[in-house]
């Protein structure tokens, strides 16, 4: 009753905050997706970062190290570069575009007879294509939490029950393999419980408040995940026998030779390069590069241009460091509290398996009101994630195929705030409904975050490049998007390797890219000077920024000013994580030396960006101006 009491305190405080701003997010749709631009940047920041906790990815990380290694983390941990960019170089510019989605930034940036059809492209791509893959993956983890906490067929009456239990044995569904032992269809039955009452929870308070109430307890999830997980990581490393312990015991059970490559923060030999173009390629080229979407949302949402790039800080590092160092001591723990034959690894299931061990330590190792604490964490990170995803499709859904494509379109008519925000909610359902329908085919976590890289590497290049160079146009996007569609499957079929698949698809979106830029028509100087205006870019503008007024090359020189700051801060922040992570994580006999100074290093290096983090923006050489409200 304990565990309970503490899931059903949070779920009546994210509920109170979904009623408390609903009657400011009905007013209109800035208010409804970026809570009047009202958000402060710590806020926002430690929004984003519990989006990003996902229950999903715990999951995904211990699946990782089981089967790659510590230095398989660094699959995460690169992203750091491109949170840290986001936070330099792009919020900013995302907020004083105003616009409400990057479908709408489409019509912002470019002109021309073909903009609105990308912007309609964009948002069905983004908002249900995208959106709904990361949202079947974390569906996914929730039907597997609920397989070991929520035993839905012991826990209802049998009358209520069996009717739910014969229409998923009807239809022959199954959503997760069982690790407990518990009939499939049982197994399926707990989960389709379990995901209705959490998405139906996320729905209330996030379609109710929009992103006042969404951010406003992803706050609060945040904090309860990262204590619940400390907790978790405590009860670990005490099984284990201390944190000494857990070299030893690494290299007692799988031996030298694989204890030390279990625990190796880089790869050796013929594998050290595949890795490092890998972590380069993925670092730079994702489906965000720029803070497509969520993260951009959230930097939209701050007050001022200061707020946003705080966000980004926040977000890089308690997402990179933080929350990286926690997950890092529970997967070396879990590869000694459940050990397995390394002859497994690649075999089929084996990943999954390695997942669950993550749900199964929890269940075994906490004692009662801790575990309720762990599972509230776990029920947080999941409900974040599904009502940023739910929030986010509906933007596109509403703002850019309902009011810009249906009403101003093709109805010529301006759609009321209050009707675009009833479409917005209603939005969520259409959203849901897609994600549903694709988790149904999903099996490892691990293997869909793999393909979504894929397709993330041929989108990312064009996304960072129509922010840092006034030549890219409408066709050059149009064409990066077409031409990752084409190669994706492709490369994914015929390609091995996975350097060489991100490699390819990177490759292909650049060229296409570029050359679709140089000998296609370029935007208007009207539709080119508006942006600029409005934006300030960093980057290649030097026609843009003469007819401002500005020297030709001031945005070329700001932008070197931001990659030395982004560089600084990446590597303070790679070397804590390294430096740390190190003397948590160790071989016996190994020399820790070289982890203190490269952490004591880091610690040096964080003067010399800090200040310029709080600076004030230096490509703002005018007054804000302040939003349009929709409802205006």
């Amino acid at each position: 009753m304990l565990d309970l009491g503490i899931v059903l305190a949070f779920v009546g405080y994210a509920a109170a905050q979904g009623f408390l701003a609903r009657k400011k997010a009905s007013q209109s749709l800035r208010q409804y997706f970026l809570a009047g631009q009202n958000v402060k940047g710590w806020k926002a920041g430690f929004s984003m970062a519990a989006t990003q906790y996902a229950a999903d990815t715990p999951l995904l990380v211990t699946g990782l190290v089981a089967t790659a290694g510590v230095f398989a983390l660094w699959r995460f941990w690169i992203y750091g570069l491109g949170y840290l960019l986001l936070a330099f170089i792009f919020a900013e510019m995302w907020r004083r575009s105003r616009v409400l989605t990057d479908a709408e930034l489409t019509e912002l940036r470019y002109d021309g007879r073909g903009v609105l059809f990308l912007r309609g492209l964009k948002a069905i791509y983004y908002g249900t294509i995208v959106n709904c893959i990361f949202l079947a993956m974390v569906l996914v983890a929730a039907v597997r939490i609920a397989e070991v906490f929520m035993p839905w067929h012991t826990w209802l009456p049998a009358d209520l029950y069996a009717p739910i239990l014969g229409l998923v044995q009807s239809t022959g569904l199954v959503l997760s393999s069982s690790v407990t032992g518990l009939d499939p269809a049982v197994v399926t039955t707990n989960g389709l419980i379990s995901l209705a009452l959490m998405v139906g929870f996320a729905f209330l308070y996030s379609a109710t408040g929009g992103m006042r109430s969404v951010v406003n307890t992803d706050a609060m999830q945040f904090v309860l995940a990262m204590l619940g997980t400390v907790v978790y990581s405590w009860y670990v490393v005490d099984a284990v026998g201390g944190i000494g312990a857990l070299g030893p015991r690494i290299v007692e059970l799988y031996g030298q030779l694989q204890g030390q490559e279990m625990m190796s923060f880089a790869p050796s030999g013929t594998a050290l390069f595949p890795f490092l173009m890998v972590i380069a390629l993925q670092g730079l080229f994702w489906v965000s590069s720029d803070g497509t979407g969520y993260l951009a949302q959230r930097a939209m949402s701050t007050q001022s241009d200061h707020d946003a790039r705080v966000a980004g800080a926040v977000f890089s590092w308690s997402q990179i460091l933080v929350r990286s160092l926690i997950w890092l001591v529970i997967s070396a723990g879990l590869l000694v509290l459940y050990p397995f034959d390394p002859s497994q690894i690649g075999t089929d299931g084996f990943a999954a398996a390695r997942e669950m061990t993550f749900v199964t330590g929890i269940d075994d190792l906490l004692p009662v009101g801790l575990r309720g604490l762990m599972l509230t964490g776990l029920l947080a990170a999941l409900t974040s994630t599904i009502d940023t995803h739910l929030n986010w499709g509906a933007s596109y859904w509403s703002n850019d195929l309902y009011k810009r494509l249906i009403c101003e379109e093709w109805l010529d008519r301006e759609p009321s705030g209050s009707e675009s925000v009833l479409v917005a909610r209603l939005s969520n359902v259409v959203v849901l409904a897609f994600a549903i329908g694709i988790m149904v085919s999903l099996g490892s976590i691990q293997a869909t975050w793999f393909i979504s890289l894929v397709f993330g590497a041929g989108i990312g290049p064009v996304l960072m490049l129509r922010w840092l160079w006034e030549r890219v146009n409408l066709y050059a996007e149009g064409s990066a998007i077409v031409a990752s569609l084409i190669a994706a499957p492709i490369v994914i079929n015929v390609v091995d390797a996975e350097w060489l698949r991100l490699l390819s698809m990177v490759v292909a979106s650049l060229t296409a890219t570029v050359i679709t830029a140089l000998v296609t028509p370029p935007t208007s100087p009207e539709a080119r000077n508006r942006f600029y205006e409005r934006v300030r870019p960093f980057g290649w503008w030097p026609r843009s920024a003469k007819e401002a007024g500005d020297a030709p090359m001031e945005p070329t020189r700001a932008l070197g000013r931001r990659l030395r700051l982004t560089l600084l801060s990446t590597a303070s922040l790679f070397g804590m994580l390294v430096g740390i992570g190190k003397l948590l994580v160790h071989p016996p006999g190994a020399n820790l030396f070289w982890p203190t100074a490269l952490l004591v290093g880091a610690v040096a290096l964080v003067p010399f960006w800090w200040r310029d983090l709080q600076a004030a923006p230096d490509r703002s050489r005018v007054p804000e101006e302040a939003p349009v409200d929709a409802a205006s």
